[in-house]
């Protein structure tokens, strides 16, 4: 930079624009704030001036084009125009420009660079080849991105860990992790030695693959190599834990991590209090809340949300209302899945009227609705007897581009067969399938039950056996319906074949086909009946004392 200067100086002192020009270039030193637009009209007045500057001041606004914003379609441009110049590009500039095409989905032009770094006789280095790999595996690409590497590999070029730690997570994110734990352990010691962020990416890769088992095994194998874990390590591991349900297995490794002096982030601590609170373990949640206080880490409205969620599973709605209006006045930014959480708990609870005061509150903070918000509340409302308001807002998602989906159908079908208007709901099911949704076995379950209790059984014997023909996966639900409708009307030579058929399918009878079976002939005084398939009840471990 003051070599350049210094030129100038010489050169141009006397001429107005070098001072312009000057102040320009003075711009772009690292950590000035400037923006695109400078960037390009300091290259432009560069590229205008009498005796053209070095390439790499070109270099530094190329780079700084990349970093900000991913302007790569603008660096390719300039370098397109210093072509022009006949400007002599460096590795840098080719490294950059490579880079750009790998961003923009141009591979064949990316590696026509190589080609032409080949030629003028540069030779690549491994920013050059990573830059490729990494480009190919971005537009999933991986396996050419193999080949790749080992072409380079047979041609004597030596890769680094960049190189591989690319090509694993790209593995991992095609679904191959196995393979890439295959190469992990193919290049350990012979072509890199593996770091810790390799490992990561593998285990973070099994643990979203519920894979939990094999991903603590490599962690184990990363400690016997004297590999030192860290944040990343920990929080995919409990993350790992959590999903498959093992929230205490979870905290295990939340300790191992402390007594390693490795600090949990807000993620770690995120994750675990959601695992937490799902499981119905406020009171650990708020402990766990506290040791994040304790430790720095600010709890944001992930926290918090996780927590509100785990007081209404647990029944405590006051605390969850507490929380969330206590949020709002701390100013803490609420999000529309915060919201969600707070209507879908509320209308559980069947305080509807205070779950539609907080629908309305969305649209005064301009948070929209989702969805996730809808459905909840009709299907709340529909449970209310309050349909009409619920087509209101179904008629609203429409007008919000956020059509209905089946779930919302269900829960108006659901309330049109509870109030007895079973015709309204079939008419209401043949109207969404010509609307291209198409219905699912809860859809069917509910018109079942409504046929059923509608003394319909005919139409909903009709309804079961196409069901059966077209291949319908019917589970226990379905059976327990056409169970309890036979049952209602004393059919029970007819009720003893669909109960074999329901065997013979491969569905077990639970707690609920034995009790409806039960309770209908100790009614019709089949006692000898029924006290044998009680007996046969309490064999099978299904009788809830």
């Amino acid at each position: 930079m003051s070599r350049f200067v210094s030129y100038s100086r010489t050169s141009f002192h006397s001429h107005f624009p070098f001072r312009v020009f000057s102040h320009s270039l003075h711009r772009l030193i690292p950590n000035n704030n400037i923006n695109v637009d400078d960037a390009v009209s300091s290259s432009h007045l560069m590229l205008n001036m009498r005796s053209t500057p070095s390439i790499v001041q070109f270099n530094k606004i190329l780079g700084f084009l990349v970093k900000t914003k991913n302007h790569y379609t603008t660096a390719i441009s300039l370098f397109h125009q210093l072509e022009l110049k006949q400007i002599k590009p460096t590795i840098v500039t080719l490294n950059t420009l490579i880079n750009c095409y790998c961003h923009t989905c141009q591979m064949g032009f990316a590696f026509s660079v190589l080609a032409k770094i080949l030629k003028i006789g540069i030779h690549p280095d491994t920013v050059t080849l990573n830059t490729l790999i990494k480009g190919l595996c971005l537009n999933s690409k991986v396996h050419e991105a193999l080949h790749f590497h080992d072409h380079l590999i047979a041609h004597g070029f030596r890769l680094d860990r960049i190189t591989y730690g690319t090509l694993i997570n790209g593995l991992c994110k095609m679904g191959e992790t196995r393979a890439a734990m295959k190469m992990l352990r193919q290049i350990d010691g012979k072509l890199v030695n593996v770091d810790v962020v390799m490992h990561n990416i593998i285990i973070d890769s099994l643990c979203k693959d519920k894979l939990v088992t094999e991903a603590y095994e490599l962690y184990s194998e990363m400690i016997a190599k004297k590999i030192s874990p860290d944040v990343i390590t920990f929080t995919a591991l409990i993350y790992g834990f959590c999903i498959v349900g093992q929230v205490r297995e979870a905290i295990d490794s939340f300790h191992e991590m402390v007594s390693k002096s490795i600090n949990p982030n807000d993620y770690t601590f995120n994750i675990l209090v959601n695992a937490l609170c799902k499981k119905g373990n406020v009171k650990e949640a708020k402990k766990l809340l506290a040791v994040m206080t304790r430790e720095g880490v600010t709890p944001d409205v992930v926290t918090y949300n996780s927590l509100i969620d785990g007081y209404f599973l647990v029944n405590e709605v006051n605390k969850a209302i507490n929380i969330f209006h206590t949020l709002a006045r701390m100013g803490v930014a609420l999000d529309v899945h915060s919201y969600n959480i707070m209507i879908n708990g509320l209308c559980k609870s069947k305080m509807v009227d205070e779950a539609i005061n907080i629908f309305k509150e969305m649209g005064s903070k301009n948070i929209i609705p989702n969805l996730m918000t809808y459905n909840p509340l009709i299907d709340g409302l529909c449970k209310s007897r309050r349909i009409s308001y619920a087509w209101e807002l179904v008629l609203e998602m429409q007008e919000n581009g956020q059509p209905a989906d089946i779930f919302t159908y269900n829960s108006l079908i659901h309330a049109l067969c509870k109030n007895h208007h079973v015709d309204k709901a079939i008419a209401l099911v043949k109207k969404i399938k010509d609307l291209g949704i198409q219905p699912n076995m809860c859809t069917y379950n509910i018109l079942l039950d409504g046929l059923c209790k509608g003394g319909q059984l005919k139409n909903a014997q009709d309804v079961f056996k196409d069901l059966l023909i077209k291949g319908y996966s019917l589970d226990i639900q379905t059976y327990n319906i056409m169970i309890n409708g036979l049952c209602r009307e004393g059919l029970f030579d007819e009720v003893e074949s669909l109960f074999s058929k329901m065997e013979y399918s491969g569905i077990i009878p639970d707690a609920i086909t034995y009790e409806t079976i039960i309770r209908a002939l100790f009614y019709k005084n089949e006692n000898e009946k029924a006290e044998k398939l009680l007996r046969e009840m309490i064999t099978k471990g299904l009788l809830v004392k």
